[in-house]
C-alpha cells in the first residue's frame, strides 16, 4: 500500500526517464507514478508514456481525456507526491504556458500531432 508520506522532488522525477535502465515515473497532478511495469500495457503504446518519462505528465493526462476507469488504473502505480516546493514552481510554470508566456511552440505541436494521430478524432 501507498505510505502518503513519501514525496519526490521534480529533479528525482527526472531521473526515472526510464533510459540506461531507470525506472519510468511520470508526475500527475502533484503525484508521483512509477509506470515502468504499465508502458507495455498502454494503449497509446510505450512511445507515449516515453515522451513524459521523468516529467510532468498532467496536461497529456488531461488534454486525452482518460476515462474514469484508466484515473483508478493509475492509482495502481502511485508512489508519492512531490515536495511542496516543487509543487508551487509547477503550477507556476503550468499557469504561465497556458496564459501563452512561454510556450515551445515546436513542443506543444509535436504533442498535438501525436495525440491526433492516436484518437483520429483531432484536428489540432
Amino acid at each position: 500500500m501507498f505510505d502518503s508520506g513519501i514525496r519526490y522532488t521534480l529533479a528525482d522525477v527526472a531521473k526515472c526517464n526510464g533510459k540506461n535502465g531507470a525506472r519510468t515515473w511520470i508526475v500527475v497532478h502533484d503525484n508521483v507514478y512509477d509506470v515502468t511495469d504499465y508502458m507495455h500495457h498502454h494503449p497509446g503504446g510505450p512511445e507515449l508514456l516515453g515522451e513524459y518519462a521523468g516529467k510532468d505528465a498532467t496536461s497529456g493526462f488531461d488534454d486525452f481525456g482518460h476515462s474514469s476507469d484508466a484515473k483508478k488504473m493509475l492509482k495502481e502505480y502511485l508512489i508519492g507526491e512531490l515536495e511542496d516546493e516543487d509543487k508551487r514552481a509547477n503550477r507556476k510554470k503550468k499557469f504561465a504556458i497556458s496564459n501563452g508566456v512561454k510556450m515551445e511552440a515546436s513542443a506543444g505541436r509535436r504533442h498535438r500531432t501525436l495525440l491526433a494521430m492516436l484518437c483520429g478524432k483531432c484536428t489540432c
